[in-house]
Order: C-alpha cells, then structure tokens, then sequence
C-alpha cells in the first residue's frame, strides 16, 4: 500500500513538473500555433457570422486549441479525436435541438448524449461537448445554419486548427504531430475487440 501510495505521488510530481516547465521554445511554438489556428478561423468565420457568434464558436475552438498545441501528445488531441469528436457532437447536438424544444432539457441531452456517441465512436474530444450546446444555446441566426452548423463553421474551423497544427507543431524537431504518422488509415482501425478462444 505504501509503495502504491509513493509511486502515485512519484507520477504527480513528474506531470505536475512537466506541465509546469518553463521551455521558452515548446512555449513559442504554442502561441504561434494557437495564434495563427484561433486568428485564421475567426478572420474566415467574420465573414459569415455575426460578431457575437463569432466570439462564441471560439470559445469551443480554444479548448480544443488547449490540446492541439499544448498537449499535443495526449490521445484526446489526436486528428481523429478532434475532427470526429466535434462533428459527431455538432450532429448529435443539432438534431436534439430539431427534437427538444425545453432548453435546459435539450442542453442536458445533447452534451450527455454527446459523450455517449464520442465513446461509441472513439472520437473522445472534450471540447465536442461545448459544440453541442452551442447547438442548442446559440443565437438565433446558429440555430437558423440547421445542419450546415455541422459543416460551417463547425467542420471549416477544426479543419483549419487541425491544418495550422500540423505545421506548426512539426517545425521544430522537438515536438512531433500527430503522434500516429497513420491516423487518416481509419479503415484499418478496430472497433470491436475479437474474443480470443482459450484452447485447453
């Protein structure tokens, strides 16, 4: 029990050191991705939406922004989480606001059910469940895109976050994205796991 207990505080220091590091490098390299991912999507979506939505896409976008160029190595920023996570969830939160006219009601189910499909689907993206609520909570002229709110600006923007990404996180030697170099290979990917049959 001791020795669980002093490998437990062994792996918290480390993380707690790793992400608490001061690298002037891996920090530049953060900014200028997040910078120019956050920068681009709000210049191209300025021309469709208003202001006001504008700000608040981004706000689903920058806990993405977190991931793809903080922590780039964590499974959940990997192209496939990020893109399928937040299509899945636009989907999943578009239709419930088709569905479910009480708002607090479909705000709970979308972002629930969110979740579900992102498991179901190995796409796990937190920041999914901020782009179905905005499904549900968006203004007017959000819920007015219907379903193209899956395509623009939902697919538009992960798309150019995912773009900048890839090139910024691989400019320097030090940082590597994404860590599988055959992530798009999704045909070749498992989903259900084959029972092994034990021969006695």
């Amino acid at each position: 029990m001791k020795q669980r207990i002093k490998q437990s505080l062994r792996l918290a220091r480390v993380v707690i050191y790793k992400e608490t590091l001061v690298d002037f490098n891996e920090h530049l390299w953060t900014f200028l991705g997040a910078f120019v991912g956050i920068g681009s999507i709000g210049l191209v979506q300025s021309y469709y939406l208003s202001e006001t939505d504008n700000l608040f896409l981004v706000g689903s976008f920058g806990a993405t922004s977190v991931l793809i160029y903080g922590v780039i190595n964590s499974p959940l920023a990997q192209p496939r989480n990020v893109f399928g996570g937040h299509i899945v969830s636009a989907i999943v939160g578009t239709t419930v606001s088709y569905f479910i006219p009480t708002l607090w009601l479909a705000a709970a189910v979308a972002v629930a059910l969110s979740i579900v499909a992102m498991q179901v689907t190995k796409t796990l993206h937190p920041p999914g469940g901020a782009t179905a609520l905005i499904a549900v909570i968006g203004s007017t002229k959000i819920k007015s895109l219907g379903f193209l709110y899956i395509l623009n600006p939902i697919a538009s923007g992960v798309a150019i976050l995912l773009i900048v990404a890839m090139i910024f996180n691989n400019i320097t030697t030090s940082r590597q994205y994404p860590v599988n170099k055959h992530w798009y290979k999704v045909w070749r990917r498992r989903y259900i796991k084959k029972k092994r049959h034990h021969h006695q």
